[in-house]
């Protein structure tokens, strides 16, 4: 799920960020992620471009990618949160259980479903993020290839 390195770092300069050395190596490891990444695996991919990436940076780069719709936040399987690029406004992620591959899509007709939560709860819901999580093509012939 490779998004467009220059889009990001158009982002970045649009809304006044600068693109020092350490931002430009996790934003370039952002952008050329398959998987979803956590903050440790940008922070180690990220610091073999550029050694002195301190892990604060990488935090704070992460998040303004986030705030800007750059990257949308996903679940590990650990519990913690991780990271995926977002090229759509409205987005979710398909995620391979076994090879963590990661692809996002838009399609979400959850309308009705919201509408009726909202009305049994009191809640005015005001956002939703959907993750789905299975096999890939790859991972399943591997599997069947293997009995």
């Amino acid at each position: 799920m490779n998004v467009d390195f220059s889009a990001l770092t158009t982002t970045l300069s649009q809304h006044g960020y600068k693109l020092t050395r350490q931002r430009r190596a996790v934003v370039e490891v952002v952008a050329h992620g398959q998987t979803r990444l956590s903050a440790a695996d940008v922070y180690a991919q990220a610091q073999r471009a550029c050694p002195d990436l301190g892990l604060t940076t990488v935090y704070r780069t992460l998040e303004i990618l986030a705030e800007l719709g750059a990257i949308r936040r996903v679940h590990l399987d650990d519990g913690c949160e991780g990271f995926a690029p977002a090229s759509a406004e409205h987005g979710h992620h398909l995620i391979c259980s076994n090879c963590k591959m990661t692809i996002e899509f838009e399609d979400c007709d959850m309308r009705k479903l919201l509408d009726r939560v909202a009305a049994r709860t009191g809640f005015k819901i005001e956002q939703h993020w959907l993750e789905l999580v299975g096999r890939c093509p790859k991972c399943l012939q591997k599997a069947a290839a293997r009995k």
